[in-house]
């Protein structure tokens, strides 16, 4: 999973509180929080803490930004709706 956003793991951990805040969360030991913080966050949590990282934020880091090509499958809730049905929130290419 390529991520668009420019955040350190680091400053992603710090934003949502912290070490401890953020093994809380995930339900994990801190110890693994720290790891986080040397070797990435896994896909997996971060996809799980995406729209934590977007309420912290308070909007200014969003769940389209941190997964541009796929929030939409993700996130179905994310997605318009027009008079066709669902449409992405982003211009296609």
């Amino acid at each position: 999973m390529e991520r668009q956003l420019k955040l350190s793991d680091s400053a992603i951990i710090d934003l949502l509180g912290g070490t401890n805040k953020v093994a809380k969360i995930c339900k994990v030991a801190s110890t693994a929080v720290t790891q986080w913080r040397k070797n990435g966050i896994p896909a997996e949590r971060f996809m799980f803490l995406g729209a934590r990282i977007e309420q912290e934020s308070h909007g200014l880091v969003t769940r389209q930004d941190l997964f541009p090509n796929n929030y939409f499958l993700i996130w179905p809730e994310l997605l318009k709706s027009n008079a066709f049905g669902l449409q992405k929130d982003i211009d296609e290419e």
